[in-house]
């Protein structure tokens, strides 16, 4: 009979299993709300991968439930859970590596953006981080808004402060964000891989409780004493 302690480990780590696909499934969808800094921070391909494996990690542990419940001598729902699991590897990674990758060129992939963010939007963000245009006050500042007010004040920022220029608070908030997003996602690999083991464990444990009821069945029920 499996231990109630292995159970134990592997009913936590399932859950932590539903716990990782809502969470992610949950934010995939809330993010996706109008808000122009997390609408260019978090771009459409990254929320469709992130509802993608949500999905994946919440369809797992539908299998797993269904799995568990059957009978020691049925251990085949287990195994399409582990197959299951080892798919789930697999898309933890390459999400958490695409989002990852992106943080490597934020400067000039973030200059692409502020490039084609329409000139309401670049002034919004000019406001909300007090900084204008966005390498210097001549790329791509907009004269506007509570802070850009006039091409004068533009023209006198100090180029020694890099916080008047948007480069550096947009790529700060995005690092942020984003880093926090990919090391949350390589985070679900160990309960993936964990959850992977002690399924493992639970195979092992019931095959080897079904074989001592087939041995103890010939001996006629007399055990091994």
């Amino acid at each position: 009979m499996v231990s109630r302690k292995l159970m134990g480990v592997w009913v936590a780590l399932d859950f932590s299993l539903l716990a990782a696909g809502a969470i992610t499934l949950a934010f995939s969808i809330v993010w996706r709300r109008p808000d122009i800094l997390m609408n260019m921070v978090v771009s459409s391909a990254d929320l469709t991968a992130g509802t993608i494996l949500g999905i994946a990690l919440l369809a797992t542990f539908v299998i797993s439930v269904g799995a568990i419940i059957q009978r020691n001598h049925v251990t085949i729902g287990l195994v399409i859970l582990n197959y299951a699991l080892l798919l789930d590897v697999f898309a933890v990674g390459i999400v958490g590596s695409f989002i990852w990758f992106y943080t490597l060129r934020e400067r000039a992939d973030f200059h692409l953006l502020w490039a084609e963010a329409a000139p309401a939007t670049r002034i919004i963000l000019q406001d909300r981080f007090k900084c204008c245009g966005y390498f210097n006050g001549t790329d791509l500042a907009e004269v506007g808004g509570a802070f850009c007010n006039s091409t004068a004040f533009i023209t006198n920022l100090n180029p020694n402060i890099t916080s008047n220029f948007c480069v550096t608070p947009l790529t700060a908030f995005a690092d942020y964000t984003l880093n926090n997003i990919f090391t949350t996602i390589y985070g679900f690999m160990a309960i993936v891989l964990s959850l992977l083991l002690a399924s493992l464990c639970v195979i092992k444990k019931r095959n080897e409780d079904e074989r001592f009821k087939k041995i103890d069945a010939k001996r006629g029920g007399r055990g091994f004493v």
